[in-house]
């Protein structure tokens, strides 16, 4: 989607701009230290070592720059935090980050799986798609669009992507109501899947659209890990956009809303290249 733009936008430059360096910055870069068990697909080897088929991942730019971000304000090295990263917009990924680097994130070969976002629908059975697809008599590239266009939250609530929109109807509508708690209920399983992987988790950070500005959301999840001692602040948590700490001092892990700042994070990787290529 992004990279034909981006292709065109290094193409024009080097015509104008011929002495000027291009760098690409790719949103997957942060999850290239992902170990191996988390990248792979339990599918025949020989699909990886021929097609690449594997984990790659997305939104690194941003989970780099809130993990960075919710470190200081930590007071601690990021190197020796468990932190747990949500981007969730309508693009929604989640990125379990250990010893300062990815250690697994909920998208994988393309950005359609994961959890369920405001078109795309996430992880689905594999099965119950071709099902579908032959029963509906739908060519491969129809029921791709139906998985990337036409589910996640439009699908389930049959009503709008946008989760304002069904939370204002979710009093008295079944169907608004079932999508915003079917996400719910996908972020909060990543969530315990990347505690227990990472055997711990030190902080817990929200960005991006959702997890910047919807403040009932952040509290309805982090209500449901109260059983691991994890506590919200509701006055601290009734802010749109602001970072902050959300978290009560008494809480075993510490949650922060850190706005995302991903051309911040793309100039600050320019700057580590020329400086890696002394330039």
């Amino acid at each position: 989607m992004h990279n034909p733009a981006n292709a065109t936008g290094i193409e024009v430059f080097q015509e104008l701009l011929p002495d000027a360096v291009s760098v690409a910055v790719f949103d997957t870069a942060f999850h290239q230290t992902l170990p191996r068990e988390n990248y792979l697909y339990p599918l025949p080897y020989e699909y990886y070592t021929k097609y690449g088929a594997r984990k790659y991942g997305a939104h690194g730019t941003s989970h780099r720059y809130v993990a960075e971000r919710a470190a200081d304000m930590m007071g601690k090295p990021l190197s020796e935090l468990k932190l747990i990263t949500l981007h969730l917009g309508a693009g929604a990924s989640i990125t379990a980050i250990k010893d300062g680097k990815s250690f697994d994130t909920s998208m994988g070969f393309t950005p359609l799986a994961g959890l369920m976002m405001a078109t795309r629908s996430g992880d689905v059975d594999p099965s119950l798609i071709y099902y579908i697809q032959e029963r509906e008599g739908l060519s491969n590239a129809e029921m791709l669009r139906i998985l990337n266009n036409k589910s996640g939250l439009l699908g389930v609530s049959t009503l709008s992507s946008d989760m304002r929109d069904l939370e204002e109807v979710a009093d008295t509508n079944e169907h608004a109501k079932l999508a915003l708690d079917m996400f719910l209920n996908r972020v909060v399983r990543y969530l315990g899947q990347y505690t227990f992987e990472m055997g711990g988790v030190d902080g817990i950070v929200f960005t991006a659209g959702i997890g910047e500005n919807a403040a009932n959301v952040r509290e309805d999840i982090i209500a449901r890990l109260k059983f691991l001692g994890i506590e919200m602040d509701k006055e601290a948590n009734n802010v749109r956009g602001v970072e902050r700490i959300i978290s009560t001092p008494e809480s075993s892990a510490t949650v922060l809303l850190v706005p995302t700042n991903e051309e911040l994070e793309i100039a600050r990787d320019v700057e580590r290249l020329k400086a890696q290529a002394g330039k």
